[in-house]
């Protein structure tokens, strides 16, 4: 059987078909490892993982190094083998069967279109200049409040217009997790961020970027000295890096898409800290410039927890 190369090609280049709510909710586990690619599966092991207090990091649906991670993190908390794989008794743990639904719907109002930053500058400089480095999209605004990744949000809702009035569907991620931490272990190797209470057990755990050969994160033992909710980033070439061939102190506005996110908990080591981040999707994927960036909702979460003299591990 003869086949047109031009037919081979655009099979090839065609994009797998989005995922519909449907196909998420009536996944089912039957056995084995999730399924390479993206999946209803993924989505809803993803969506139990945050509300267990493991964050997968962006909700995809995607098999990939976060939700391996994330499950190494789960079958460490709950005592069982830990491989990163899943399996019956992980499926059972996060309570899979019984889990009932893991998308709500969400109605946009007028307050997620509004207060939203028309563009940001690449330059350093320029940035500094702006009031504010707010999400520039709703679809931006509402993928970080659900902990999704923004291009799955899009793509779940189809044709949605996304303006006030448009009934949506997205992630359920649960309340917030709370807790009182005791201790931090930021774990280089497997990037993750461990807590624990008073007692040594593992109240939250999530993704993170650490700091690069080049800029590398601390080592050793360190505390917690602050924490500031929305903060303004002083960009302080002398100290830190040079970016954009600034070599002029600055101070950027506060704001999601800043370089340290919506939050900063300062630590002992001097400049150092464990922030947001305004590229989510990307955590797993890069470095930092020695502090700890997490996403923008695991670092609000973890700033409810956290108090001045919680300590810092960083363990090789």
């Amino acid at each position: 059987m003869r086949i047109s190369l031009t037919f081979l090609v655009l099979a090839l280049a065609s994009p797998a078909a989005a995922l519909t709510p449907d196909e998420i909710d009536t996944a089912v586990y039957e056995g084995g490892a999730l399924p390479d690619g993206q999946s209803g599966l993924t989505v809803k092991v993803q969506v139990l993982l945050d509300r267990a207090g493991v964050s997968p990091g962006v909700i995809d649906g995607y098999k990939g190094g976060m939700s391996e991670s994330a499950l190494r993190g789960f079958e460490e908390r709950e005592g069982l083998p830990v491989d990163g794989v899943m399996d019956a008794d992980v499926w059972a743990a996060l309570g899979g069967d019984g889990a009932g639904p893991v998308l709500q719907s969400y109605t946009i109002t007028a307050e997620d279109l509004g207060d939203l930053t028309d563009a940001i500058p690449d330059n350093v400089a320029e940035k500094a200049e702006m009031d504010a480095l707010g999400y520039t999209r709703v679809t931006e605004k509402l993928a970080e409040r659900f902990h999704m990744d923004e291009d799955f949000l899009v793509a779940l809702n189809g044709d949605a217009a996304f303006g006030e009035g448009t009934r949506i569907m997205v992630a359920d991620p649960g309340p917030r997790m709370e807790g009182t931490a005791n201790r931090i272990e930021v774990r280089k190797q497997t990037q993750r961020a461990v807590i624990f209470d008073a007692e040594g057990a593992i109240i939250a755990n999530y993704p993170v970027a650490i700091g690069s050969e080049q800029t590398p994160s601390p080592s050793g033992t360190v505390e917690v000295t602050a924490v500031a909710m929305d903060p303004t980033y002083s960009y302080n070439p002398d100290v830190n890096f040079v970016a954009d061939g600034v070599t002029e102190r600055l101070t950027l506005p506060p704001g999601p898409n800043g370089p340290v996110g919506s939050v900063w908990i300062d630590l002992s080591e001097p400049t150092y800290g464990l922030h947001g981040t305004p590229d989510p999707a990307e955590l797993f994927k890069s470095e930092s410039h020695g502090c700890v960036r997490f996403s923008n909702w695991d670092v609000e979460e973890l700033a409810f927890m956290v108090s001045q003299g919680v300590t810092v591990d960083f363990v090789e």
